[in-house]
């Protein structure tokens, strides 16, 4: 359970109605990198120790959601469980082990299936996972479905109580304007000091709010046009400076960038998610915010194809 007394990693900020540190943690990691059970069920309960409570989860995670329940539940009141949905597992799929299932009576399955998983009657948030760009997997025929008919259910199963909140993952700065109206929590898209592509739609939850939730947060391993924050060498000078990590300057960025931002950096390896936690105290100076901000690699084509290898620890 959540010690009230631990502080919020970096500070507070609102999602979907609640409040939640803003360094979270996210799940899939313990299913890309299988440490064992025990040792996965450690570091969920490491992380709530720690003070985060917000977790970022999927059915589509293989056995994620089972680990949660099995770490934490029955669950604090104060933790939010944020899930997504948009696709299946399936485990001979290639290059990923996931197909599209983006239709809204696949949507409100997946919502019933993460909800008897993780065993609850009411899901945080349900980011919806559009499969229009990549990285990942993209929606062909019938799987190419209206942003509105899937917003109705979503809309619906919030009416319903079995979701608090809706958020949008992978989207484009016209599709959350579409999406707007029905009452957008947060977007998840990926973004880094070196990766600004998602820039527009970042202005945009700045312009109404929104909360921002960035995936790839240090760039991708499995990715190879999402560039890795920790090995450039300006990032790596100003962790240096500073006596703290680059993974932890990269994620500081994040946080000054805009104050609505809530980190969801995810690991199966205990010393990584202290440091990330640890990530929430340090303070960039003016001039080494100004020289980071300046750091933008353009957006590669390579970005969109994924590679076959597993994406290691993103933190």
């Amino acid at each position: 359970m959540t010690d009230q007394s631990t502080p919020a990693p970096g500070g507070t900020a609102e999602l979907a109605g609640r409040t939640v540190a803003r360094i979270g943690f996210g799940v899939m990691q313990l299913e890309r990198v299988p440490v064992g059970r025990d040792a996965s069920l450690a570091i969920l309960r490491q992380a709530v120790a720690a003070g985060v409570n917000h977790l970022d989860t999927a059915q589509f995670y293989g056995e994620c959601n089972q680990l949660i329940r099995d770490a934490l539940s029955p669950y604090d009141a104060s933790l939010v469980l944020a899930s997504k949905v948009g696709a299946i597992r399936v485990p001979d799929a290639r290059p990923i082990p996931l197909v599209p299932a983006q239709r809204p009576e696949e949507l409100r399955a997946q919502v019933d299936g993460n909800l008897a998983a993780l065993g609850t009657e009411r899901l945080g948030l349900v980011n919806l996972r559009r499969l229009d760009a990549r990285p990942g997997i993209i929606a062909e025929g019938d799987q190419r479905v209206n942003l509105d008919d899937q917003l109705a259910e979503l809309t619906a199963l919030r009416a319903a109580g079995k979701i608090g909140g809706i958020g949008l993952s992978n989207v484009s700065a016209a599709q959350l304007r579409q999406a707007r109206p029905a009452g957008i929590a947060c977007v998840q898209n990926s973004y880094s000091v070196l990766d600004r592509a998602a820039e527009p739609v970042l202005e945009l939850c700045r312009q109404y709010g929104i909360g921002w939730v960035p995936f790839f947060p240090l760039g991708s391993a499995g990715f190879p046009g999402l560039p890795q924050v920790t090995g450039h060498p300006t990032v790596t000078a100003a962790a240096a400076s500073l006596g703290v990590t680059p993974a932890q300057v990269g994620l500081a960025w994040q946080l000054a960038h805009y104050e609505k931002t809530l980190l969801i950096p995810g690991t199966a390896n205990p010393a990584h998610l202290a440091e990330n936690i640890a990530a929430g105290e340090v303070k960039l100076p003016g001039d080494a915010l100004d020289t980071l901000d300046r750091l933008a690699a353009p957006a590669a084509a390579s970005a969109t194809a994924p590679a076959t290898a597993s994406a290691g620890d993103q933190r």
